[in-house]
């Protein structure tokens, strides 16, 4: 009976890459639906019409790390990544037009440090805010006409039973990935919230926040242990595999961006793990072949996400395991057919970004957040 289980676990997709597609596929979705409805400016893709200031586009991540704590009156550099549980692209938010930082002016310091500096949304920061705030609720709900209600409310109760037992206080989101894509860039309260002060992080947690903090408590074991970020195995140790792979196909392969794999390829090719080559059939190309070293962190990757599967089996309980298995495998992972549907959504409008590049064939087996924007594949 164990080589039977044995075997079909190895057939199954890990736990860890279930949780990826789906929230990969939420995120997408509610990014395209922003893009649709904000007033923005791309570097590559221009910009909506009308007159006004539009900021940069950004991803669900940068609502989360940053603008969703953003109050009518402003807050405080520190409160806000206190209340976010990680750092976020303040720079960046700050030169896309969403928000400005100063000191208060109340402040009556010469030079008070920069975690007392006041966060405030520029106009056009406050309109994303009221664009992103219902748009959790907004495709939660297409997600129950799509798959179903039942199927919708059963992935939630399971992961919001996972969520309960994790213990660590975890952003809402996955981190912006720090040195070499580690997923490390999280913070701990260095003193409680004020009595009169609500936080928003006791409102009841949305579908994305359920995913990510399961799957960032799975991140944080595996790279506790690999010493390798899981964002590098999965979507790029993985899907080059034990022969020499074009670099040019791997976006394609690993469903995250060029930027993306190229930041991965370089840490991999510095650290002795891959090499990069003349790639034999094409004369201007190259490739990228996995050496000794990388080959046995591909293994180790492989072995490694199938043993914290069996560690939380014993740490939270083998039923929670399975229920939250079954729901994520009834959305994504036991079918053509259910990874065609769960992509569906992902569909973006005739005027987005995502419509003027390649469809991708694939979803990351790990999000590559980047600072870039926070897009999930590293857009």
């Amino acid at each position: 009976m164990e080589d039977e289980e044995a075997a079909r676990s190895s057939e199954r997709q890990p736990l860890s890459t279930l949780l990826s597609w789906t929230l990969v596929a939420f995120t997408v979705e509610f990014d395209n639906e922003f893009e649709h409805q904000a007033p923005h400016r791309t570097t590559n893709f221009g910009s909506t019409s009308g007159a006004g200031h539009k900021p940069w586009l950004v991803s669900l991540v940068m609502w989360t790390t940053c603008m969703q704590h953003v109050g009518p009156s402003g807050v405080s550099v520190g409160e806000m990544e206190r209340l976010a549980r990680t750092k976020t692209n303040l720079a960046g938010m700050e030169r896309w037009g969403y928000v400005v930082v100063a000191p208060d002016p109340a402040d009556s310091r010469p030079k008070p440090p920069a975690a007392d500096w006041v966060v405030r949304a520029t106009l056009a920061g406050q309109r994303a805010q009221e664009i992103w705030r219902p748009l959790f609720g907004a495709i939660e709900e297409r997600w129950r006409t799509r798959f179903g209600a039942a199927e919708v409310s059963q992935l939630k109760d399971a992961l919001q039973a996972m969520v309960s037992q994790l213990g660590a206080e975890l952003p809402d989101c996955l981190p912006i990935l720090g040195y070499g894509l580690l997923s490390d860039n999280i913070l701990r309260a260095k003193r409680p919230a004020p009595a009169d002060h609500h936080d928003s992080n006791d409102a009841p947690l949305s579908l994305a926040a359920l995913l990510a903090k399961t799957l960032l408590a799975f991140t944080r074991d595996f790279e506790r242990e690999a010493g390798l970020s899981l964002a590098i195995c999965a979507s790029v140790l993985r899907p080059i595999g034990r022969e020499a792979m074009p670099l040019r196909y791997l976006p394609r392969q690993s469903g995250v961006s060029k930027e993306a794999t190229a930041m991965a390829v370089n840490f991999l090719a510095k650290r002795g793990y891959a090499v990069v080559e003349a790639d034999a059939g094409a004369s201007r190309s190259k490739s990228l072949r996995l050496t000794a070293k990388g080959l046995t962190a591909l293994e180790s990757y492989h072995q490694l996400v199938r043993e914290i599967e069996r560690r939380w089996k014993a740490r939270y309980g083998e039923q929670a395991l399975l229920n939250l298995r079954a729901s994520l495998e009834r959305l994504a992972g036991v079918s053509e057919a259910h990874a065609k549907l769960l992509m569906s959504g992902m569909t973006p409008y005739p005027d987005g970004w995502r419509a003027a590049v390649p469809r991708p064939e694939t979803l990351p087996h790990q999000p590559m957040v980047l600072h870039r924007g926070g897009f999930p594949d590293g857009s």
